[in-house]
């Protein structure tokens, strides 16, 4: 598990609340900035599965 793992967690966990958060208060501009970070968690998530696949394969 790398570092970009952990802040792509963290950023979906982060979207997830302010998307809950925008639609409790009728906020659209919370819950569009929530959709955000979670789609920049996931990117993040894959470039950290990217980087372990780059690991395993080690220098040609």
């Amino acid at each position: 598990m790398t570092s970009q793992h952990v802040k792509g967690a963290v950023s979906t966990a982060k979207g997830t609340a302010e998307v809950a958060l925008g639609k409790a208060a009728g906020d659209r501009k919370l819950e569009a900035k929530g959709k955000a970070h979670r789609v920049q968690g996931k990117v993040q998530g894959k470039l950290g599965d990217v980087q372990d696949a780059v690991r395993k394969v080690g220098p040609g």
